[in-house]
């Protein structure tokens, strides 16, 4: 062996026994915990669960790792952990059975600019999509569980603005808003035109309270909040 292939490999072994290996008992205990929650795990309530001095981040990491080209993967969803079939494979268990309940295309154009907008009032949504909305339409979102009052706007009125949940994170696969497909990933799926208009942008949106928007206590009248359910309306 020549002196440079001996240099490198004490090299490696050095960083080997520098780098930290991750508690096999401690891994076995973070994968059971994963595997059998219903709901996807933040690090605080695993680290509940374990040993006092685990490692959590560096389990999670681990374990990440094992499953990266699994046909189950370890995703971090609204920054907790859930394993979930890998997305190459969805196809797999993909059953075709016909919908109990279909949103209806308001709800679903009005859900987007939620998304991307947050936070936003009733009036801004309906000044983007260009028509009066009526109520119906958000209730039945709030009721889906995807959007939620999360501020209301320091301006006359104080109407209420609306962001999306942590459910629909979960629902969409997403660790955060900022993970939500930008400009190039939607003309690429076909959604935007090759060209989009001048001036044309994606938002930019934000689970922080905006500077002019003070945070929901819910105090508020029933009726300024959400309203009646009505499936007519929507």
């Amino acid at each position: 062996m020549s002196s440079v292939a001996k240099m490198i490999e004490t090299i490696e072994t050095q960083m080997d026994a520098e780098s930290p290996q991750a508690n096999p008992e401690h891994l076995r205990m973070v994968e059971a915990l994963l595997f059998a929650a219903s709901e996807p795990l933040d690090q605080k309530a695993l680290s509940t669960s374990l040993p006092e001095g685990a490692d959590v981040p560096g389990l999670l990491a681990e374990l990440q790792g094992i499953y990266q080209n699994r046909g189950v993967t370890l995703c971090c969803v609204a920054g907790k952990y859930q394993f979930r079939t890998a997305s190459d494979l969805a196809f797999l268990l993909r059953k075709e059975q016909p919908e109990q309940k279909r949103l209806s295309k308001a709800a679903i154009e009005t859900l987007a600019i939620i998304a991307y907008h947050q936070p936003v009032t009733r009036a801004e949504i309906e000044d983007i999509r260009g028509v009066a909305m009526s109520k119906g339409t958000i209730d039945i979102l709030m009721e889906i569980g995807w959007i939620k009052i999360r501020g209301r706007k320091r301006t006359p009125g104080r109407p209420v603005t609306y962001g999306t949940t942590e459910g629909f994170l979960v629902q969409f696969g997403l660790e955060s808003v900022v993970h939500l497909p930008g400009l190039d990933e939607l003309k690429a799926a076909g959604f935007l035109e090759a060209i989009p208009p001048s001036g044309f942008d994606v938002p930019n949106p934000s689970d922080e309270l905006g500077p002019d928007e003070d945070p929901y206590t819910g105090e508020e009248p029933e009726d300024m909040a959400t309203g009646s359910v009505n499936l007519d309306e929507a």
